[in-house]
This record gives structure tokens, C-alpha cells and sequence, in this order.
């Protein structure tokens, strides 16, 4: 996080904040699948091919569309190379638009895999010599450079790389709490308030590509 200045992490950690609202959204909407979170859906998965093998099939399906998207994402990446985060942002607020139409229709499955293309598309924002230098809907990773920048802290050790990361976890849970909040309010709440959110990267993310960093 530290790499970038801080216009590039206020827009990491409104792209975390986003994944946390999208997740939450469809892990209610679905039933308790994630968007983003393939750990949780992969445990999911494995749990119903030993039980109800036929109920693999959904988590199944957000995990190929997500990975989809990671290389979707990936390719646009590498041929938009150091101009890649808006045209990315762009495709993310297309994504979760079309997500937004499905579950509008009732396609529930539609909405879930929809969205996990955009978010596997989204971790592709911060990329560098084709490696993902911040990962913005999977925390694990932030919380272990965390971890590691506490223990550089108590051991008076240079914590400088591990700076910024807590505050990326806590940006994913405040987002996926809200999008728990908006869900109670309406289904179709949600999804559109982080259809308008990931717009609003887009533009946001054009202003800051046009700087150096």
C-alpha cells in the first residue's frame, strides 16, 4: 500500500469497501455464497460433493466465474499497461450493472456469478509487472502483513511495506456491513448502490491515472 500515494490507496480502499458491500449483498442474496471470498466457497463446495453433490454446482460456478474475471482482467491489464485501472473500474461498474438486471429479473445465480466477475476483474487494479500488488477483495493476505507489521513494531524493526493494510481489512468490513444494512432494506438496494459506487471509482479512477505514481 505504502508504494502508492495517496490518492491511488484512498481508491484501493474505496475498491475494498466496495468488495465488502458486493460480498455481503450476495452472501445474503445467495444464500451464503460469497462473490468474492472463494475460500468460504470452496469449503462450500467440497462440503456438498460429499453430501448433496448437485448443490456443488452453484459455488462451482462463482468460483469459474470469478477466476474468469482474474483473467479477463489480467489480459486487459497487460495490454493497458500503466493505464489499466479506469478502463478496469469500467468493466467492474459493467459487471455489476448487468448483475444488478439479473437479479431484477430473479435470476439469483445470475446475479451471484455476474458479480464475482466483477470482482475477480477488480483484482486486477493494482497490478505491477503482472503481479497483484494489492489484493482489494481477499483480506487474508492484509492481515498477515498486519500481523507482520505488529510484530516489526514490538520488535523495533522497519515496519515501513506493512503500512496501510489494517486499514484496508477494516474498508472491507465497514463495506460489507453496509451492504448487510442496505440489503434490509430491499434486495435490489444493494446492488444498485454499489453499481453507483463502482461508477464512481471509474470516474475517480480517470483523475487519477491522468497524475504520476
Amino acid at each position: 500500500m505504502q508504494r502508492y500515494d495517496p490518492g491511488r490507496q484512498a481508491l484501493a480502499l474505496g475498491i475494498a469497501f466496495l468488495a465488502g458491500m458486493v460480498d455481503a449483498s450476495g452472501f445474503l442474496t445467495g444464500g451464503g455464497y460469497f462473490t468474492s471470498f472463494m475460500s468460504g466457497n470452496t469449503t462450500r463446495m467440497a462440503v456438498h460433493l460429499a453430501r448433496e453433490p448437485l448443490l456443488a454446482l452453484l459455488p462451482l460456478a462463482i468460483i469459474a466465474a470469478f477466476v474468469l474475471g482474474v483473467a479477463m482482467g489480467a489480459m486487459l491489464a497487460w495490454r493497458w499497461s500503466g493505464r489499466h485501472k479506469a478502463p478496469l473500474l469500467g468493466l467492474v461498474a459493467t459487471g455489476l450493472a448487468l448483475a444488478f438486471l439479473a437479479l431484477a429479473a430473479g435470476f439469483a445465480p445470475g446475479y451471484l456469478c455476474l458479480s464475482a466477475v466483477a470482482m475477480g476483474i477488480a483484482n486486477n487494479v493494482f497490478t505491477r509487472d503482472g503481479q497483484v500488488t494489492v489484493g482489494v477483495t481477499y483480506m487474508t493476505g492484509a492481515l498477515v502483513r498486519f500481523g507482520q507489521g505488529l510484530a516489526a513494531r514490538i520488535g523495533g524493526r522497519d515496519r515501513e511495506a506493512s503500512r496501510g493494510y489494517g486499514r484496508l481489512w477494516l474498508a472491507l468490513a465497514v463495506g460489507a456491513t453496509c451492504g448487510a444494512l442496505l440489503h434490509g432494506t430491499g434486495r435490489l438496494v444493494a446492488p444498485a448502490v454499489v453499481t453507483a459506487l463502482a461508477a464512481a471509482l471509474f470516474v475517480a479512477a480517470m483523475a487519477i491515472q491522468r497524475r504520476p505514481g
